[in-house]
């Protein structure tokens, strides 16, 4: 009896299906709704679904996709509970249970159906219409798991965006971070998708993590998918301290009954009905949790080949957005030591990140300072970050511990950039020589160091040694048989312990008290008075020089009170800026 039905609803099938593609072109927006609403109405109209669910694609009108879209998630969602699983098998048997086949057969089209919309939530439609399907997405995602966050299709659905050629200003990408990113369900499983997303980038994924990827064949580029992940992993707010937006988009919450606090009364606040309000972890689990899977996103991600652009802009935000969410920030230190020991605008770029790790959380870096004096070049004065440099590098010079041929290294090495630096480059220089020489008195000599051979009682046997060793290169003559004035520091040596320094003298500083600008001139009279003083000036802000440019320098020039105006008098009118007698036997073609 049962083989009999099976051939009537077989027969009945391919009947419907030869009027459809028949009469498929022929349907009206009218036509759409009848077969919704006959869907609805009863069981027996069930070959409308595929008719419906062809309806669903980025090839046809709005009008038609949302008719189709409305009668579908009104047919789908009272049945969600009774579909299954899709990784159920298909029942071969010729005696199974024609109402397991029929269920069978209606997760399939509910596949289907999901990735249509999936499909059409990514193409080029209306802005409008893919607003409403990604709504539609969501609410499958909510209700599609018996209550609990149905992670298999909201995975889907992220993959396909970051496959996607979707711009990071997409309303797809938009309503994601707006509407639904301030769940915290919906955070959590967003860092599950985006570490599996990274490790598939990346070539370490396991198959079973690949299988639910059905979109990975279909990306233009991975530098593309790249930058996608990277926007969502900036977009998603991490759960901090001081969080307490709790709230759940699927009704059971993230996770299982069992992992759900069993002595706190902390309610979450649902987003739709005060029936499902329930109980949550308690804010430090849930902190926990939410910490350990956002670690492990990051550093999937910091595990690929970055673009550029990318590759700068993580390390730009990381010591703010990124190591106080951690769980364990050290993990980090592979990642920031080689981007450290890259060199230019990267090192510096990697600098305030380190610094933390440093300071912050022990982290051991021997070489950090050869690799901070080795940055010490022109073009930093020049480079975008070069305020939050100069800062970081006089909190790194601050210890009173530093030895003296490090502190002195650091002061020539700076004396000697101002010289061939823009004024405002000079103004940072001269800061953070007078900072240096007032944590550091035993370098007070290199003020005014007449001889090249002396050296200060504060120097340490290692300095001693170094300095010794420095001077049997050459010819081998005697220090003392020098001819006086000359600079024995080494400027193109990168080791600080191999410069001189300790040898030389700053006399830069006093080449500036000429400099061309006035304010460069007046400034290193003001370092002076300070060294002259007896007692122990105030450190100068750093922070305060640290911007500014011609513009500024020109600014202020502008606004000071002049007292005295030095005034030029001629004999006679001026009738060019040269006289001739500058030009002898030179030629001028007007």
């Amino acid at each position: 009896m049962g083989s009999v039905k099976r051939a009537a609803v077989a027969n009945n099938s391919q009947t419907s299906k030869k009027k459809q593609k028949k009469n498929k072109k022929e349907l009206s927006l009218s036509d759409l709704r009848v077969l919704g609403d006959q869907l609805l109405v009863s069981r027996q109209n069930i070959n409308n679904l595929p008719t419906l669910l062809e309806f669903i694609g980025p090839k046809f009108p709005p009008q038609y996709v949302l008719e189709s879209l409305l009668s579908l998630q009104a047919f789908f969602t009272p049945l969600l509970s009774e579909l299954g699983s899709s990784s159920l098998s298909k029942c071969a048997d010729s005696d199974c249970d024609p109402e397991v086949i029929y269920r069978t057969w209606l997760r399939s089209k509910f596949d289907e159906f999901i990735e249509s919309l999936i499909c059409v939530a990514v193409s080029q439609s209306e802005d409008a219409l893919r607003e409403v399907v990604l709504d539609s997405i969501m609410e499958f995602v909510k209700d599609g798991n018996s209550g609990r966050f149905h992670s298999a299709i909201y995975h889907k659905l992220l993959c396909a965006v970051v496959h996607s050629v979707l711009s990071v200003d997409d309303i797809i990408l938009d309503s994601l971070a707006t509407k639904y990113f301030v769940y915290i369900d919906v955070r959590y499983f967003t860092y599950i998708s985006l570490e599996k997303l990274s490790r598939t980038l990346e070539g370490k994924a396991n198959d079973s993590n690949q299988d639910a990827d059905d979109y990975t064949h279909s990306f233009p580029s991975k530098g593309l998918s790249i930058r996608m992940i990277h926007h969502f992993l900036s977009k998603v707010p991490p759960f901090g301290d001081s969080d307490e937006n709790t709230k759940m988009w699927s009704l059971l919450g993230m996770f299982n009954n069992k992992d759900k606090d069993e002595h706190t009364g902390t309610q979450y606040e649902h987003s739709n009905s005060e029936k499902s309000k329930g109980k949550v972890p308690s804010p430090i689990k849930l902190e926990k949790k939410m910490k350990l899977k956002f670690s492990k996103a990051w550093i999937s991600f910091l595990k690929l080949e970055l673009p550029l652009d990318v590759y700068k802009e993580v390390l730009a935000t990381l010591h703010q957005a990124v190591i106080p969410f951690l769980s364990n920030p050290t993990l980090l230190c592979d990642f920031l030591t080689l981007s450290y020991d890259i060199g230019g605008v990267v090192s510096v770029m990697a600098l305030s990140s380190l610094y933390i790790l440093m300071t912050q959380h022990g982290l051991e870096y021997p070489n950090f300072y050869n690799k901070l004096y080795g940055l010490l070049e022109p073009s930093i004065f020049m480079a975008k970050y070069r305020a939050k440099f100069f800062q970081l590098l006089d909190s790194c010079l601050k210890s009173s511990l530093l030895p003296a041929y490090l502190a002195a290294s650091f002061c020539k090495k700076l004396s000697r950039l101002a010289l061939f630096v823009p004024p405002s480059g000079a103004l940072v220089v001269i800061a953070l020589v007078h900072n240096l020489l007032q944590r550091h008195p035993s370098i007070y000599f290199l003020v005014h160091q007449e001889g090249g051979d002396a050296i200060t009682s504060g120097t340490s046997t290692e300095e001693e040694i170094s300095m010794g060793s420095t001077n049997q290169h050459g010819s081998g003559n005697n220090l003392l048989q020098e001819k006086p004035g000359v600079d024995h520091f080494r400027y193109e040596e990168s080791d600080p312990r191999s410069t001189n320094a300790m040898r030389s003298s700053l006399w830069e500083l006093d080449t500036l008290r000429h400099h061309y600008c006035p304010a460069v001139s007046r400034f290193v009279l003001s370092l002076e008075n300070d060294l002259s003083s007896k007692s122990r000036a105030a450190e100068i802000e750093v922070k305060d020089f640290c911007s500014g440019s011609y513009a500024t320098i020109f600014h202020d020039e502008t606004r000071r009170r002049v007292k005295q105006v030095p005034l030029a008098f001629y004999n006679t009118t001026p009738t060019s800026l040269f006289s001739e007698c500058d030009f002898a036997d030179w030629e001028f073609q007007t």
